[in-house]
């Protein structure tokens, strides 16, 4: 007795072919469950293989992604961290990010050309005011933390875990975002000064919590950002910082 019908997965759309194809054309740093998971909040359900099979390779191929761990206390965790970034006339600035690891929220960061200990104390003060305080602070064996970080971080009831010499990878959370603010920030711009920087990264940070899918928040941003059916409009690309990001939502005509 023959069978009716046909096995396997229905045939992807035009509509929806043609949307990979741009997706992974105008944004050449993501991958195959990036665009996932954009489609998904689009309401357009698409296996990776899918994607795999449709999407426009770029000569570079996609950064791999850091092994996360510390999950036990990620509701009760927050990293920090330092980077450096040079102007156009050489001038060396600070970057402080400090991340919470539960919805991967940049928390507080602010820039400087001379990082003291009385400075990042002060940074953790004002990411944390009032009784906000996380439990434990994970960051590195650098001289900047001195005594007067380590006094405030305690008098605020937050016990330091520090990661071993030379091992960044076990701070995977906050090395993953500088690499991400490198990649898809910093490495497309040209530092003027200390007042462009904060307004670059101030810029990045809006289009990283409300657009950014992560992985680790099963393709959810740190700020949640709900599924769009079809009913709610065409599928619109929306630019961002002239340009420089950008992402998709349903907008009625």
């Amino acid at each position: 007795m023959s069978r009716q019908g046909k096995l396997g997965r229905p045939p992807v759309g035009t509509e929806v072919r043609g949307l990979i194809r741009t997706m992974s054309r105008a944004n050449p740093g993501w991958g195959s469950p990036r665009i996932v998971s954009e489609l998904a909040k689009l309401g357009l359900e698409v296996a990776k293989s899918t994607v795999d099979k449709y999407r426009v390779r770029g000569a570079r191929p996609p950064s791999p992604t850091w092994r996360t761990f510390l999950a036990t206390h990620a509701k009760e965790l927050v990293s920090l961290d330092f980077f450096t970034v040079a102007t156009v006339r050489f001038e060396i600035l600070y970057v402080l990010v400090i991340l919470a690891h539960d919805r991967r929220a940049v928390k507080h960061f602010n820039i400087t050309a001379h990082p003291t200990a009385q400075w990042t104390a002060q940074q953790v003060v004002e990411a944390f005011p009032w009784d906000t305080a996380p439990r434990y602070l994970l960051r590195d064996r650098d001289s900047v933390y001195g005594g007067a970080f380590r006094e405030r971080v305690a008098a605020m009831g937050i016990e330091e875990v520090l990661s071993a010499p030379r091992s960044p990878w076990q701070s995977p959370y906050v090395e993953r975002l500088i690499g991400s603010i490198r990649r898809e920030c910093l490495d497309n711009v040209v530092v003027l000064n200390e007042c462009y920087l904060r307004h670059v990264l101030g810029a990045y940070f809006v289009h990283y919590h409300r657009w950014r899918c992560h992985r680790a928040l099963a393709m959810d941003c740190p700020e949640p950002r709900p599924v769009q059916s079809r009913e709610q409009g065409a599928v619109v690309e929306v630019t961002e910082a002239g340009g420089l990001y950008r992402h998709y939502e349903r907008l009625a005509a």
